[in-house]
């Protein structure tokens, strides 16, 4: 982290680790610089596992090594106990002083004490990537929804983060689909045209009907299929007319796609769009640099990068195209083209490509041929951020009855109804009169929530289940689960204001009084977020996060039960109202770096 940032709150873990290492140096000083190995523990609040390997060094019993070692940790730091097992672990409970302190250190600060780690670094995300005139579906969800928490994360640990949204809006479909828009003049698509009359849910719906009608016309019409390809020649060279009709059908596509992130929460808009079209005028010049570096050679006719690294079932080299034997160009020459205008032009220091792990085979040889040329160099990473596939309840790849993709609104609805059952139930059975617009507003809230927080809450690399009874639970590891335990930590500080309270701007003294169990617990798993915040950063998996925030949701769960807050006497009654302040806020950060709403009342 940066050593001026005014916002570190050096967690309790790197207290242990600087106060065990000191005690190391002071015993061993010939070891100083060792890592005191500090880990959970089941015994203790942590633990340091740093004896027995010192043992072997210092050549002594790791017991006395522990025993040694225990005896120097400094006065005056965070460790109030020390207890030996084992062969020489060090069981370490934290003074319930510092745990306090820590806790108001935390609360002190606007970013909860969270470092900017990231800060210096400029990250590219490529990720979303849907198709121009084709609606957003169910296999779209992952690359959104775990770009989306990157982008945050990543952001708010001060990374420059520059979104790019890499649309399909170029190819030969597009000649066929101009063709007949432009011989059809009556068939509505835009969204100003779609109406109820027209059976379309969106512009995209439209447009997607209008490409199978020309797909259609142009496999049974020999006529068509000239006039459409004589299209494509005219939409690459420029036409004016055939371009007009291109861009209308991408802005159209982006005034839907807008609608979707609009109410899943994405952070992404038309200004982080970038087509494979604002990329053709650069493939001559990647093909030449290739060509003439040696790295591209012909094979069959064709212009290709044989990699030097990974080998195809026939024992040949695997090649990436980067022309085709009729001199056009396709989608390995167009990324070819992206990764280096994102490292040349964009100054990249860090390129996450959120894309499925299918496509695992295609960026080692992008990435292996960007090496070659010299554009990837160790001062740049480039990452295929995979992921797994979206199932069934049954298992399998999740489709519609008649075996069709699952559009993706029409999944969010799914999530969303049965949010609204489970919500409008729990209304019931509290006695709490709902009127139709809140139920509606919590329902979007908790579904979009469970639906991104299904995706999030596993590893990114592993399948999972889409069933919307499980998702929209309010128990069990959820997102609806998360959301309701920041509406009760509102709710007690509501309750509190009603009452005259408010939560101290600063917290009273132990002064001596222990801290409970449930307390201390709860201290200790909020100010794991640092932690866990750059974990993510390193290795990309927001389940991480996601795990955080359920860890926390449990945590307050167990405090609420075991201590209460308002029927407290003060001065216990300001800190717990402090250790609610603390937490509601840390699991807010949480929830809005997962990109999930933290509603006030559910």
């Amino acid at each position: 982290m940066p050593a001026s940032d005014p916002h570190a709150v050096p967690t309790l873990a790197q207290q242990l680790t600087d106060a065990v290492g000191a005690a190391i140096a002071a015993a061993y000083p010939e070891q100083a610089g060792a890592d005191p190995l500090i880990r959970p523990s089941d015994h203790a609040d942590l633990q340091a596992n740093a004896a027995l390997a010192l043992a072997k060094r210092v050549g002594a019993n790791p017991r006395e090594v522990a025993t040694t070692v225990s005896e120097a940790i400094p006065g005056g730091s965070a460790v109030g106990h020390v207890e030996i097992s084992g062969p020489g672990f060090l069981n370490l409970t934290l003074a319930d002083e510092a745990l306090w302190a820590q806790a108001e250190a935390r609360r002190a600060d606007p970013r909860l004490g969270v470092a900017s780690s990231q800060a210096g670094v400029r990250t590219v995300i490529d990720y979303s990537g849907p198709n121009i005139a084709k609606e957003m579906h169910v296999g779209h969800i992952r690359s959104t929804v775990i770009g989306d928490c990157l982008v945050r994360v990543l952001t708010f640990l001060g990374s420059d983060v520059l979104k790019q949204n890499h649309l399909g809006d170029w190819g030969t479909q597009f000649g066929m689909l101009i063709q007949y828009i432009t011989e059809n003049p009556d068939q509505p698509w835009r969204h100003d045209e779609i109406d109820s009359v027209s059976h379309q849910p969106s512009t995209v719906s439209a447009l997607d009907t209008l490409y199978r009608e020309a797909r259609k016309q142009f496999d049974a019409d020999p006529a068509f299929a000239d006039r459409s390809r004589q299209r494509v020649v005219a939409l690459q060279a420029g036409d004016a007319q055939t371009l007009a009709v291109w861009r209308e059908i991408v802005a159209e596509s982006q005034f839907y796609f807008d609608r979707v992130y609009d109410r899943l929460g994405i952070q992404l808009s038309a200004r982080d769009s970038r087509g494979e079209s604002s990329y053709n005028d650069l493939l001559d010049d990647v093909a030449t640099e290739l060509t003439e570096s040696g790295i591209a050679v012909t094979s069959d006719g064709a212009l290709v990068v044989l990699s030097e690294e990974v080998t195809g079932p026939d024992g040949q080299p695997a090649a990436l195209m980067v022309r085709k034997r009729d001199g056009g160009y396709g989608y390995d020459t167009t990324d070819l083209a992206t990764l280096r205008y994102r490292i040349t032009e964009l100054g990249a220091d860090r390129i996450l490509y959120l894309v499925d792990s299918r496509q695992a085979l295609h960026f080692r040889l992008l990435f292996e041929a960007a090496r070659r040329a010299g554009w990837l160099t160790d001062d740049v990473q480039a990452v295929h951020v995979s992921f797994g596939s979206i199932l069934g309840p049954d298992g399998k790849p999740f489709k519609t009855r008649s075996g069709e993709t699952v559009r993706l609104m029409d999944l969010l609805d799914q999530a969303v109804a049965a949010a609204q059952t489970v919500v409008a139930e729990g209304a019931e059975a509290k006695g709490t009169a709902l009127d139709q617009d809140t139920l509606q507003r919590i329902a979007e809230q908790a579904g979009i929530g469970a639906v991104k927080y299904a995706d999030l809450s596993g590893s990114r690399v592993k399948d999972y289940v889409f069933d919307t009874e499980r998702m929209t639970a309010f128990n069990g590891n959820t997102g609806v689960y998360l959301q309701y335990a920041h509406t009760r930590l509102t709710s007690i500080l509501r309750r509190a204001a009603e009452r005259g309270l408010h939560v101290p701007e600063r917290a009273p003294a132990l002064d001596g009084a222990a801290l409970e169990p449930a307390e201390r617990a709860l201290i200790l798993t909020a100010d794991s977020l640092t932690d866990v915040l750059d974990a993510v950063a390193d290795d990309l998996e927001p389940h991480r996060l996601a795990g955080f925030c359920y860890d926390l949701a449990r945590a307050f769960t167990d405090f609420y039960e075991a201590c209460p807050v308002l029927a407290s006497p003060d001065p216990v009654r300001q800190r717990r109202l402090a250790l609610v302040d603390l937490t509601r806020r840390t699991l807010a950060q949480g929830l809005e770096l997962l990109g999930i709403a933290a509603p006030e009342r559910m």
